[in-house]
């Protein structure tokens, strides 16, 4: 226990503030997204099933040395504002304080802010009873920036506290070191594992995103409620922030197109600033990168490698040399912009043949899709923009951690078509062990390998099988009916292989992309 300056209490008399070391813990974790089938979002009466990936605002990373600082307001306070000093140890990146108070049923009312060893951070009166602040985003009414060690200053006033009234407050002040972000939430924005749906790459004003005004003229477009994978940017978060509360029943999680001369690519969840000038002194290989993104708890996911570069499309195919595709965790297959051209998802530009290719490398790398849109409005008019294609993640619960969990381990499937509804489960069974898409099952040579595939809300498509190693003829290929289970065998040869299931529909185009089971590769 540590005593502080002394404050005023009853009449001019003076107590203590103290100020309790905590142990160092880890903060609580934040996250959010949407569920499945019926969880979608509606716009304009048009149903979207989309599974916005961004929250709250919440550190994970192992946290310094925490503080209680406690203290009595009196009615000598009232009307008057007292500044708290704490101390901020060095190397501190987050910020947050809870903070508490007694005496409401008496109309005792104290109001919040903070100052740091420099400026003024903020101020939200009574209107909330916590806040963070880190060098990339902040709660609506605090300045985010770097976190100066020293001695800041929690900032109380007291618009009312009646005579011989005390009211009693507690303010806990958490610090974090890294740049992990566990998300905007503090609890799942739903429990419980299931399927959910999100869009996993959106633009908006902080990059190259535009939207009609209400005068109908094209201009930089507000923050979409869903991924924001902005050009090399972080400014978003902070409406993302804003909205995260609002958009309750949606999981927001942070995102920015890493984008260079020889590539693009999503980072997902840090929202701390990193190094993107690919080739410079400050990033001079895409290792630099992919260590400031692994340290920081993130995910990279190649962008649209199937698209021209040059000037064609500066940047915007996958060129960086030295990739090393064992650290890279997912690739955006299906980009909107393809499945506007002639073939869809399978068109001149599909990302498809690219990692196919790495898996037949050896990699075990999750397919993504994304909309990549710049334009909210073209989904008024035509199969594409915001949702086109959906990205569906089998998660334990819809939450920032879990999401990202899911896409790392390949639980996930792409809904070209963008329904609200349509379902791809496939798993294996051999020897005892079971596995899902994303998951590795040994399959010694002569071992039977059972696949199930259930497919929902698919009716009038059917099954089409892809993969390096030998594909069973499948007896019964088509998907007449709403719910529809299929069952056959791989019998194993010993070798590496993937198995991938997708569903297509009457025409031959993609409907459902599978991520495949990975037979004697790596469990």
């Amino acid at each position: 226990m540590v005593k502080v300056a002394a404050q005023r209490t009853d009449e001019g008399a003076r107590k203590p503030v103290t100020i309790e070391r905590q142990k160092a813990a880890e903060m609580p974790v934040r996250p959010l997204i949407h569920q499945s089938s019926a969880d979608t979002f509606s716009r304009k009466g048009r149903r979207v099933a989309l599974a916005l990936f961004a929250a709250l605002g919440v550190a994970s990373a192992a946290s310094a040395q925490d503080l209680t600082l406690t203290g009595v307001m009196t009615h000598a306070d009232h009307e008057h504002y007292r500044e708290v000093p704490f101390a901020v140890p060095v190397g501190t990146t987050r910020l947050t304080v809870e903070f508490a108070y007694a005496g409401k049923d008496q109309h005792s009312v104290i109001d919040l802010g903070v100052r740091d060893p420099v400026r003024f951070r903020g101020w939200s009166g009574g209107n909330k009873q916590s806040f963070t602040i880190s060098d990339a985003d902040a709660t609506p009414s605090y300045l985010p920036g770097p976190i100066p060690a020293g001695t800041w200053k929690l900032v109380l006033g007291v618009p009312n506290l009646r005579a011989g009234v005390e009211a009693r407050y507690t303010a806990k002040v958490h610090f974090d070191r890294g740049t992990s972000f566990a998300g905007f939430s503090a609890v799942p924005i739903r429990p419980g594992p299931g399927w959910y749906r999100g869009d996993l790459h959106m633009h908006t004003a902080h990059s190259d995103g535009s939207c009609l005004s209400m005068k109908g003229v094209h201009v930089p477009c507000p923050v979409f409620r869903t991924v924001e994978a902005d050009h090399n940017d972080t400014a978003q978060n902070e409406a993302l922030r804003e909205l995260a509360p609002y958009f309750d029943d949606l999981l927001l999680i942070p995102g920015r197109e890493l984008t260079t001369f020889w590539g693009h690519a999503n980072i997902w969840g840090p929202t701390a600033p990193m190094d993107f000038q690919l080739g410079s002194p400050r990033a001079p290989t895409l290792a630099t990168i992919q260590t400031q993104v692994e340290k920081a708890g993130g995910l990279i996911s190649i962008n649209h490698p199937g698209q021209p570069s040059g000037e064609a499309c500066m940047g915007c195919g996958w060129t960086a040399k030295d990739t090393d595709f064992s650290r890279i965790q997912a690739i955006e297959v299906v980009n909107g912009g393809a499945l506007r051209l002639p073939g869809g998802a399978e068109s001149a530009i599909s990302g498809i043949p690219f990692w196919e290719a790495r898996l037949n490398a050896g990699f075990r790398i999750t397919a993504v899709g994304g909309s990549d849109s710049h334009d909210i409005d073209i989904s008024k008019v035509a199969a594409a923009g915001v949702g086109y294609p959906t990205t569906v993640v089998h998660a334990t619960d819809l939450s920032q951690p879990a999401i990202l969990a899911a896409i790392r381990a390949g639980h996930v499937f792409i809904d070209i078509t963008a329904s609200r509804d349509k379902r791809l489960e496939v798993t294996a069974a051999s020897g005892g062990q079971e596995a899902q898409m994303g998951d590795a099952i040994a399959a010694p040579a002569g071992a039977t390998v059972r696949v199930s595939v259930r497919v929902a809300h698919a009716a009038g498509g059917s099954l089409s099988l892809a993969g390096n190693g030998p594909k069973p003829k499948l007896a019964d290929a088509a998907l007449p009916g709403d719910e529809e289970t299929r069952n056959f065998e791989v019998i194993g040869d010993g070798q590496r292989h993937w198995l991938r299931i997708d569903v297509r529909g009457p025409d031959g185009k993609l409907w459902l992309l599978g991520n495949p089971i990975y037979l004697n590769g790596q469990p």
